[in-house]
């Protein structure tokens, strides 16, 4: 069918532009066709993914026009020629389709993650409620809830009962052999587990048993999906070899969090400037204006590319570790915010790393951390 288009216009030495309403994946294999064919291998050409819910709203536009697949068509040409729709997405070379298969992988698993430790936490809270209520504030008796000798601690003993009155020289060992002597004072650990155990909340036999069956199974699979991540992220430093890459130059950038930059931002150059980029993660800001009026808070736009906010936003909260320029801005950011300061400073914190990224793969430069 293309073929027969092109042999009835000239379109030598000209640019196409084909454009495609995102539907999943049942698209790419057309998308990838239409960008690899060989019938268009003296035509220059793009093809760009286009965000459904953007086309539906350019559509509204036309009050009396038809549905009909012929329409569609038209619609969604006319609002490619139109130039102001954003691109939800846009075929890239095949080493980063590559690398996006591994890190949109990892962004999943990282999010079912989450969600499984969320759950266990409410069942921690009823098995165990001092316990969790300690582990949430500054006074936690494990470093991490979710570390071997925390869970090993949930599976062994059936009830809060069994560490009230487990024989306090025994528990001690149990904390030994688990963190492998890690504890400075396994005896004063040991001693406020069973405080925390004597001021809990009792559960019936019955309830408390069904509740040990459903953690030990939380259990498992928050330990295999912790393996899964490693497990990607071996695959995904090794997929990052074959490309060459200046991000992990920032400190706290490492090749996880570069490879999910870079697998969602592809080629750079496709960008106008780091204001596009921002953009396109959906690191842009609405702006609430009339009159003399202009709101003071306004919210992130819809829509966007959720992994690459995503790892935009994971890279940021591992440089302002390490960089003090992004260390003072994320502070001085979380100060001013009044609600969910964290949650804002740090999207604060994404937009300003934009910049830079955009900046290094553009010039394919290294990064300097500027010394004052």
């Amino acid at each position: 069918m293309v073929a027969s288009i092109l042999a009835k216009n000239d379109c030598k030495d000209k640019h196409l532009c084909f454009g495609l309403e995102a539907t999943g994946h049942y698209g790419d294999h057309l998308a990838i066709f239409l960008r690899e064919t060989p019938m268009l291998k003296n035509i220059s050409r793009a093809v760009y993914l286009l965000n459904p819910k953007q086309i539906k709203k350019f559509r509204d536009s036309y009050s009396d026009i038809p549905k009909t697949d012929f329409t569609d068509a038209f619609v969604i040409a006319d609002s490619l020629r139109f130039g102001r729709i954003g691109m939800k997405g846009s075929i890239v070379e095949d080493k980063y389709l590559a690398l996006q298969s591994l890190t949109r992988w990892r962004f999943q698993t990282a999010k079912d993650l989450t969600r499984e430790k969320n759950r266990y936490l409410q069942n921690l809270f009823l098995k165990f409620s001092t316990f969790a209520q300690l582990q949430a504030s500054s006074e936690s008796l494990f470093s991490d809830t979710f570390g071997n000798t925390a869970l090993q601690l949930m599976e062994e003993f059936d009830s809060v009962d069994e560490i009230a009155y487990c024989p306090l020289e025994e528990l001690v060992d149990f904390l030994v052999e688990h963190s492998k002597n890690h504890f400075k004072d396994p005896e004063g650990l040991a001693e406020e587990l069973k405080k925390a155990a004597r001021s809990s909340y009792r559960l019936s036999k019955a309830v408390n048993n069904s509740l040990n069956q459903v953690m030990a199974m939380q259990i498992n699979t928050i330990r295999f999906l912790q393996q899964q991540l490693k497990e990607t992220d071996k695959y995904i430093e090794k997929q990052m070899t074959a490309i060459p890459c200046t991000l992990t130059s920032v400190p706290g950038i490492g090749p996880v969090y570069a490879a999910g930059l870079i697998a969602e931002i592809g080629d750079v150059k496709r960008f106008k400037n780091e204001a596009a980029l921002a953009k396109y993660a959906g690191l842009t800001w609405t702006k609430h204006q009339s009159g003399k009026f202009e709101a003071e808070n306004s919210r992130l736009i819809q829509g966007g590319n959720k992994f690459l906010r995503y790892y935009f936003c994971q890279a940021a909260n591992k440089v302002r570790l390490h960089d003090p320029d992004y260390r003072s801005f994320y502070q001085s950011k979380l100060r001013e915010c009044k609600t969910s300061p964290h949650k804002r400073a740090l999207v604060l914190t994404a937009r300003k790393l934009v910049r830079l990224v955009y900046a290094l793969l553009r010039d394919q430069r290294l990064y300097k951390i500027q010394t004052k």
